[in-house]
């Protein structure tokens, strides 16, 4: 299971450029309407940012999950030094198309295009072009700082999207893969899903350390797990230590006590077999917060014996306990693992799907 956020930006040291040049402008505004403008944002563009992304989600598939919090973390959170972004805004300074790339690991970064669907088709598709191709440049230059030749860049579209999808077919992406976002209710009968497991297994959550602090033992075993679990995954890059932490730290849902630990013992020696990492979601309204798988990965040599399972209902019981309405996630619709075959087993149905859109591009000199 993989988790890409759609929306992230940059900081604002990177206010003016998207390919190294001072000079150079972030996109070519000859061909929008008159007294429209482009630049980086900063945190008072967040709520037009959000009204921007809530239009879109909107449009694309009939509601919105966007939350402002998110925006303020991608605009100006501690993980924005590894984003470049830019807003383009209309005569009346109404946010009307974001591009944002996001340095997600050693030869790949998340692209996203977001054009507001109120506007005209032709106008539409021209903003488009011009975020995608300043998503490109800003994509090369990124790479080029890492000293990569070639880089992927990785953007997606709601599976009944077919305006976003138009978008990218016309940049040059490829649909690689097919994602279904799957949930279940949670009810106070499932408080006790958890005490179904195998003998030789336990699940724990993370070890706190002094201070509140997880055990950094713990962390790098979570870390190494997923990284084995995920290497025979699609699209799977390599993340250090570093930059896996730092990045989930970012994302407003973390908590400390959703990371878990699924551990077997084999004579007499109790080894990691399966992580999980969850984050909190907030309700709409006044409806209670819900539960956001982000991880749950097992050792190659681990599986079959029930470590999956055992953590997803671990995971459950822990949402009903603390009186959540929902736990939800996102699988691969062609998972090598069967996982979404797990998962409807287990209660979760499919609520919608999105796409995995890639375009390679060969770094600029």
């Amino acid at each position: 299971m993989r988790k890409n956020r759609a929306v992230s930006t940059s900081t604002d040291a990177h206010p003016a450029t998207s390919d190294g040049d001072p000079g150079a402008p972030l996109l070519p505004l000859d061909a929008l309407p008159p007294g429209w403008s482009a630049g980086a944002p900063d945190g008072a563009d967040t709520a037009d940012l959000h009204d921007l992304l809530r239009r879109h989600e909107v449009a694309a598939r009939g509601r919105s999950s966007a939350g402002l919090a998110d925006v303020e973390a991608d605009v100006t959170g501690p993980g924005r030094h590894t984003r470049r972004h830019v807003l383009v805004s209309d005569a009346r300074g109404r946010a009307r198309g974001w591009g944002t790339v996001h340095d997600r690991a050693a030869g790949r970064v998340l692209v996203s295009a977001v054009v507001d669907p109120h506007l005209p088709d032709d106008v539409a598709a021209t903003l488009a072009d011009a975020l995608l191709g300043w998503a490109e440049r800003a994509s090369s230059a990124l790479a080029r700082e890492r000293g990569l030749d070639l880089t992927q860049m990785d953007s997606g579209a709601f599976a009944a999207d077919e305006r976003q999808q138009g978008f990218l077919r016309a940049a040059g992406f490829d649909h690689t893969r097919t994602w279904w976002q799957m949930g279940r209710p949670v009810s106070e009968d499932d408080a006790d899903a958890a005490a179904q497991m195998h003998p030789d297994l336990t699940v724990r959550r993370v070890r706190r350390a002094g201070g509140g602090m997880p055990d950094e033992a713990d962390l790098v075993a979570v870390h190494d797990v997923l990284e084995e679990a995920f290497a025979d995954h699609f699209n799977y890059h390599e993340e250090t230590f570093d930059e896996f932490l730092s990045r989930l730290r970012e994302d407003p849902g973390h908590r400390w006590d959703h990371w878990w630990l699924a551990e077997l013992t084999q004579d007499g020696e109790t080894r990691p077999a399966g992580a999980l990492v969850g984050t909190v979601s907030p309700g709409a309204d006044e409806a209670p917060a819900s539960t956001y798988v982000a991880y749950l990965g097992v050792l190659r040599s681990a599986r079959g014996r029930g470590v999956a399972k055992s953590l997803l209902r671990t995971v459950v019981a822990d949402a009903a306990a603390r009186g959540r309405a929902r736990v939800s996630l996102e699988v691969d619709a062609d998972s090598p693992t069967g996982a979404n075959e797990l998962y409807a087993a287990e209660g979760f149905v499919t609520s919608y799907s999105t796409q995995s859109w890639h375009k390679d591009v060969v770094v600029s000199s």
